[in-house]
């Protein structure tokens, strides 16, 4: 059996148990995962609905443009129902949105527009301000507005929810979400709460967002608002699609935080996920104990975490080793590591006046390949396994020799704190080492063995 265009597979995402990374919680948790919407998120069920609803209002017409601000998965859901429906698309986004995000709404047929992340939302730059400005501007346009249009949450309140209480058998005890405009988070919670008013709704945000502060105080402060990387959730206002009655606690997770667990999620479990996911994750365990360290789960509990989106969206930074490097976010191994890692032993090293009998036997003893040469302290040269290998083939007698009559080039020196990642770019076919020396100037040897040693752990 067929299916009459793929705006038809929205929806029905499976909920997949995590096995590892909570391995140490009484309780069960399950990830419902929506990246096997079509549009990779769980935004396509609201762009579809919303759209929808316009129509049977009358707000868009034949042949009509969609115009809206968005981070890109609710662009994405909006642009596949554009091209079965034949509506024209106008997204504006923000700066601090991966590439990735854009790159795709424009192979999907939309137009993108990039706007600036540090302004206010009532600044005429805003990518709200200026989604509003191009709608009222163009004919047969209809602005979207996510955030404040609350057939969002109704798509979540009609098919999320029940999802998850059939596909839980009713047993889901807590809800968990990293929530922006609201939709997700109160749409689903409604349903679920009406089934059993019990259920917990555990809303996650992010520092620099001003929701969690609003939340908690009904204020909303400014002064909470400044730039963030997290993508995905957080906001600088409060939408209308809120309603923060379902909602029980919201906690916040830093930028960095976020990111390391999406990677824990993907290596760990096989869910190549986005940001909002490893941040939802994160929320959860940070609210699973006490402030006293007890366990807040029990044995029969069963909690969903919203998994939003595909970690195809964030290759370029959370899933990009350098992005993360340059934010601090990756607890880098450096030359400094692999050494200390040796306990205490020595760098073994020769003098030019050693024979070459004698670095023969110091590589059988100690089942290396590669010997700095040493002179008064100074890096002078090297002698290779390899390049003695050649050598010898060709003469036989050079054992006797010294070290100083087959030198080869001294191996690269590199600062004790260079990250392992770049020690590699040193490593050539001719040189199969890097030097460096620690604080007391003394040196110490990292081998192409122990590059791939280190980075497979």
């Amino acid at each position: 059996m067929w299916l009459n265009n793929i705006l038809e597979t929205i929806g029905d995402t499976p909920l997949i148990k995590i096995n590892k990374i909570t391995k140490h919680l009484p309780c069960t948790v399950l990830a419902k995962v929506e990246y096997f919407n079509p549009g990779n998120s769980i935004k396509d069920r609201m762009a579809l609905k919303m759209l929808e609803v316009a129509e049977q209002e009358g707000k868009i017409k034949p042949g009509g443009t969609i115009i809206e601000g968005t981070s890109g998965n609710t662009g994405m859901g909006l642009a596949l129902a554009a091209c079965v429906k034949g509506y024209k698309c106008i997204f504006t986004t923000t700066d601090k949105q991966s590439k990735e995000k854009a790159d795709i709404l424009k192979a999907v047929g939309a137009e993108v527009i990039v706007c600036p992340t540090n302004v206010e939302p009532e600044d005429p730059r805003s990518y709200y301000s200026v989604s509003k400005r191009l709608a009222t501007e163009i004919p047969n346009s209809w602005y979207v507005n996510q955030y404040d249009n609350l057939a969002n949450r109704l798509a979540h309140y009609e098919q999320t929810g029940p999802e998850i209480w059939e596909q839980t058998e009713g047993k889901v005890t807590h809800l968990v979400v990293a929530t922006g405009t609201g939709g997700t988070i109160v749409g689903t919670a409604k349903y679920l709460k009406e089934k059993n008013p019990d259920i917990k709704v555990w809303a996650i945000d992010t520092y620099g967002s001003l929701l969690k502060k609003y939340f908690d105080t009904g204020e909303i402060d400014q002064k909470e608002v400044f730039p963030y990387i997290s993508e995905g959730f957080g906001e600088d206002f409060v939408p209308e699609n809120y309603d923060m009655s379902v909602i029980d606690v919201f906690e916040k997770v830093t930028d960095k935080d976020g990111a390391v667990m999406a990677r824990r999620i993907a290596k760990e479990e096989g869910l190549f996920c986005g940001y909002s996911a490893g941040s939802c994750l994160q929320g959860m365990l940070q609210l699973s104990k006490t402030a006293d360290g007890k366990d807040v789960f029990k044995k029969d509990d069963v909690v969903v975490c919203i998994f939003h989106d595909h970690g195809s969206r964030y290759v370029g930074k959370v899933y990009n080793d350098q992005w993360m490097m340059e934010r601090g976010f990756l607890d880098v191994k450096t030359f400094k590591d692999v050494v200390g890692g040796r306990g205490t032993q020595r760098l073994i090293s020769l003098t030019s006046n050693d024979t070459v009998a004698t670095a023969i036997e110091l590589m059988k003893k100690y089942d290396i390949e590669n010997i700095p040469v040493l002179e008064n302290g100074n890096n002078i040269g090297a002698i290779s396994e390899g390049g003695l290998f050649d050598k010898i083939l060709n003469n036989p007698d050079i054992k006797t020799q010294t070290v100083g009559s087959v030198l080869e080039k001294p191996y690269p020196e590199v600062a004790f704190e260079t990250p392992v990642e770049r020690l590699s770019s040193f490593i050539t076919r001719e040189n199969g080492a890097v030097l460096s020396k620690d604080e007391s100037g003394s040196y110490h040897i990292v081998t192409k063995y122990d590059i791939i040693q280190s980075l497979s752990k």
